[in-house]
């Protein structure tokens, strides 16, 4: 079954707190809420989103809400995919356009879906 609106956005929530506080722990010397900081926090997000998709289906908080990233065809996403996809999420608006069936256009661009398991 495809995941709705509100599981994804969650899941995209947790991934970003995580994102955040794995940021401060690792990067003291950067004040946080700036520009540097930012950057460091999207830069994380994008490799803890990479990694946890390519290696087990899903991210930090698509595991929480009990969601996978998988092909239309329902086989696992390539490493390629993965980043590609991650990339147009880290753009938003890609991620935030989205069709009747749910999908975004960072998953239609790349042939994933998110479904609940």
């Amino acid at each position: 079954m495809v995941s709705g609106l509100g599981r994804r956005l969650g899941a995209l929530c947790l991934d970003w707190l995580a994102s955040l506080v794995i940021t401060v722990l690792l990067f003291r010397q950067v004040a946080y809420g700036s520009t540097a900081s930012s950057l460091a926090t999207l830069l994380v997000f994008a490799a803890e989103v990479i990694v946890l998709t390519w290696l087990i289906g899903a991210s930090f908080g698509q595991r929480i809400l009990g969601l996978t990233v998988v092909r239309v065809d329902g086989s696992r996403l390539p490493l390629w995919r993965v980043a590609l996809r991650t990339l147009l999420i880290c753009l938003v608006i890609p991620a935030v356009v989205y069709d009747s069936d749910g999908r975004g256009l960072h998953d239609r661009a790349v042939g994933s879906v998110v479904l609940r398991v």
